[in-house]
């Protein structure tokens, strides 16, 4: 478990797409994830650029990074881009990657966005989705 100290890390979840990227962070116990922004590929930024930014801003030490699989459980093209930024991550940053099964975290924040909870407006879906997947890895992680 982190401590709320100066050497506090925290953890990032990605839900990544072809063409929007959503962040969400853990607060410095590891307990609960809130979403960050949703980064916009394409422009003249660079993912990796925007992640040291955010790494060096909230001392990361895990990603959790969503990996998009078939309703069978089989991986598609999503999943071997989720796999190559797994690898740029390790290899740029030196941290911790954990590949997790996001096919459910759509859905629910589809029904998060129809019911309206949270605050989180339809532009917010990946966003939303990052939260969803980070606070799962999170409850999993502190049951033991």
């Amino acid at each position: 478990m982190f401590s709320a100290d100066d050497t506090t890390f925290r953890v990032l979840g990605i839900d990544p797409g072809a063409r929007r990227i959503g962040l969400a962070l853990s607060d410095p116990l590891a307990l609960t994830a809130q979403g960050l922004e949703t980064f916009v590929t394409g422009g003249k930024e660079d993912f990796l650029d925007h992640l040291g930014g955010l790494m060096a801003r909230y001392r990361i030490k895990t990603v959790v990074l969503g990996l998009p699989l078939s309703m069978n459980g089989e991986e598609i093209e999503g999943s071997r881009r989720s796999r190559a930024l797994a690898a740029r991550i390790v290899e740029r940053f030196a941290l911790e990657v954990v590949l997790r099964d996001e096919r459910m975290t759509s859905l629910e924040a589809e029904r998060v966005l129809r019911s309206g909870e949270r605050g989180f407006e339809r532009r917010d879906i990946d966003k939303l989705s990052a939260v969803l997947l980070l606070q799962s890895y999170l409850d999993e992680r502190s049951k033991g």
